[in-house]
């Protein structure tokens, strides 16, 4: 059975510039057990607002702490491949949620530099709290994968002046030793090719944003959907759910099993 070491080192294998990891993000054992199953599949990544919206919570931090970190330790312990965990602004305390996080069973992490009212965070400061996650892992024994966020491009911040702080803030965040730089909102594929071409970029995809073979061949390392795949499960819910009110005929998916 591989450890902890042994899953973070092979999460951070799996970031190439040019052949992203794909990763279609999960709240709980049966979304990640779904998920692991799928042919190609090679990680499990939690989005923090699916897990939220699941406990009947805003995301940005209104759930309990506890309950983020008991819902990691739940979909860890459901799946054998690597688990990042979406762990927002770090809840207080960076260092301290990864080293909880890593206990809980994840290998990798996500670590947002925005402010609780939506302002920008001092890029040193940030740097700060990605070299203590860097740290406690290390004293753990577990090299976690740091995928460090920058909100450069859901802000208020003009062109050219976001492309330029998103690239200083980019190699700021990886001096301070984070793994790939996650940059939602940036869909420009110039812009994406002059960031990869410093850093190991990670990009939020949707409908209507640039293919997966555009990405790749723009240098990105990871692509995510965040709480979108909880969105394709819901409106299949939804769907269904009007069907059989309505008195439609049940549909096979009612025999799938997680």
């Amino acid at each position: 059975m591989s450890t902890q070491r042994d899953k973070a080192e092979a999460l951070r294998a799996l970031h190439r510039p040019g052949e992203p990891l794909v990763l279609v993000n999960v709240w709980d054992a049966a979304s990640a057990r779904v998920v692991a199953a799928a042919p190609g599949c090679q990680a499990v990544a939690t989005a923090s607002h699916s897990i939220a919206a699941a406990h009947g919570f805003a995301d940005g931090e209104a759930m309990p702490r506890e309950t983020m970190l008991a819902a990691i330790g739940i979909i860890a312990g459901a799946v054998e491949l690597p688990v990042t965990a979406d762990l927002e602004r770090g809840y207080g305390d960076a260092g301290e949620i990864v080293a909880l996080a890593i206990e809980a069973g994840a290998v990798g992490c996500n670590l947002e530099d925005s402010e609780p009212d939506g302002t920008l965070r001092a890029a040193e400061e940030h740097a700060a709290r990605v070299a203590a996650a860097r740290a406690n892992g290390e004293e753990l024994g577990v090299p976690v994968v740091i995928n460090a966020r920058t909100d450069v491009y859901i802000r208020d911040v003009p062109e050219p002046e976001r492309l330029v702080a998103a690239i200083e803030r980019a190699e700021a965040y990886m001096d301070a030793g984070a793994d790939c730089i996650f940059v939602p909102g940036l869909r420009d594929l110039d812009a994406i090719r002059e960031i990869a071409a410093r850093v190991p970029v990670s990009v939020l995809a949707g409908a209507g944003g640039p293919a997966r073979a555009e990405l790749a061949a723009a240098g990105v390392s990871r692509i995510s959907y965040g709480p979108g795949p909880m969105g394709v499960a819901a409106a299949a819910l939804r769907r269904a759910a009007e069907m059989l009110l309505a008195g439609g005929e049940p549909p096979a998916d009612l025999a799938f099993r997680p």
